[in-house]
C-alpha cells in the first residue's frame, strides 16, 4: 500500500504541476516507452543470473504488500524459541528431533504459522538444532559458521535491490538515446513547416522526460525498498542466531528469548513486559 500511494503522489504531483499549461497527449509516446524500458530490460537481463531476475520482478511486485517482518513476526518467532528450548530442557535434546527432522508435521512449528511460512528460517533454525543434537556443542565454531551463513545470505538478498538499482542508473542514458534518436528522425523534418518540426522535438525530449522520470520516480524507490526488505530479513535472522547462541550457551530458555528480544529492531521490538506476558501464554 505505501508504494502505491507513493507512486500515486510522484505522477499526481507531476501531472497537477504540468496539465495547466501543457498537453496530456504529448507525454504518450509508445515508441519512445519501447525504447527506454526495453533496452533497460535487455540490459537487466544480460546484467544478471536468472534467479537475481525472478527475484527482482518478483519483490518489485511484491511491495504493493506489507512488509512479513513485523512484530508479530518476531513474537511469533520468539514464542517458537522459547517452546523448543522449553522441551529440550525438560525432555531433553533428543526430544525435539522429530520437531527438527519433520518441522511441516511438528506441532511446535505449526503453532508458529507466520514463521512456518518463511521455509528458509525454518530451515535455518532445524539445521542449527540438529548441530546440536549431532553433537556439536562448540558455542565459537557454531557462532562463526552462522554468521558465515548469515553474511551469504545478507549479500544474495541485496542481489535483486542492487541489480535493480543499476537499472535506475542507465535509465536516464537510454532516455537519452530516445531523446538522440528523436532529433535524428527531427532532421528528416527540416524542410516542414515549423510547427511539425516542433511537434518531432517535443517528442524526442519526451525521450529524456521519461527515463529520468522512470528511473528516480519509480525504480530507484523500488530499489531502495527491495534493500529495506532484504536488512529486516538480516535482521529476523539475526534474532534467530541470537537466541540459538544464547541457548547453546547454557541460559534458561526466558533468559535465551530475552537475548533474541534485545536484537529485535527498536521500531517493532515488544516491551520487556509486554513479551513477559507473551511468555506467560507459551508454557
Amino acid at each position: 500500500m505505501k508504494a502505491i500511494i507513493g507512486t500515486v503522489v510522484v505522477f499526481g504531483t507531476l501531472l497537477a504541476g504540468y496539465l495547466p499549461h501543457g498537453s496530456f497527449g504529448i507525454l504518450i509516446q509508445p515508441l519512445e516507452v519501447v525504447i527506454i524500458c526495453g533496452g533497460a530490460l535487455g540490459a537487466y537481463i544480460i546484467a544478471n543470473p536468472g534467479w537475481v531476475i525472478k527475484a527482482g520482478f518478483a519483490g518489485g511486485l511484491g511491495l504493493a504488500k506489507p512488509s512479513p517482518y513485523t512484530k508479530e513476526l518476531h513474537m511469533e518467532l520468539l514464542g517458537l524459541m522459547f517452546r523448543l528450548f522449553n522441551k529440550a530442557r525438560r525432555e531433553g535434546l533428543m526430544s525435539i528431533e522429530a520437531d527438527v527432522e519433520d518441522p511441516h508435521s511438528s506441532e511446535l512449528f505449526n503453532s508458529a504459522p507466520l514463521v512456518a511460512h518463511d521455509h528458509h528460517a525454518v530451515d535455518f533454525i532445524c539445521d542449527y538444532l540438529r548441530l546440536m543434537i549431532s553433537g556439536a556443542s562448540n558455542p565459537y565454531q557454531l557462532e562463526d559458521l552462522m554468521i558465515l551463513e548469515l553474511d551469504i545470505h545478507h549479500h544474495e538478498a541485496l542481489m535483486p535491490s542492487e541489480a535493480v538499482g543499476k537499472v535506475a542508473e542507465g535509465l536516464p542514458a537510454f532516455g537519452i538515446v530516445a531523446a538522440v534518436l528523436g532529433i535524428v528522425i527531427t532532421m528528416t523534418y527540416l524542410d516542414a513547416g515549423p510547427m511539425e518540426i516542433a511537434h518531432h522535438m517535443s517528442v524526442a525530449l519526451v525521450g529524456t522526460f521519461l527515463g529520468i522520470l522512470v528511473a528516480y520516480g519509480v525504480v530507484a524507490p523500488i530499489s531502495s525498498d527491495l534493500a529495506n526488505r532484504a536488512n529486516a530479513g538480516s535482521a529476523f535472522y539475526s534474532v534467530i542466531k541470537t537466541c540459538l547462541m544464547a541457548n547453546l550457551n547454557g541460559y534458561a530458555p526466558q533468559v535465551a528469548v530475552e537475548f533474541g528480544r534485545k536484537a529485535i529492531p527498536g521500531q517493532i521490538r515488544p516491551s520487556f513486559k509486554e513479551f513477559d506476558e507473551f511468555l506467560q501464554t507459551q508454557k
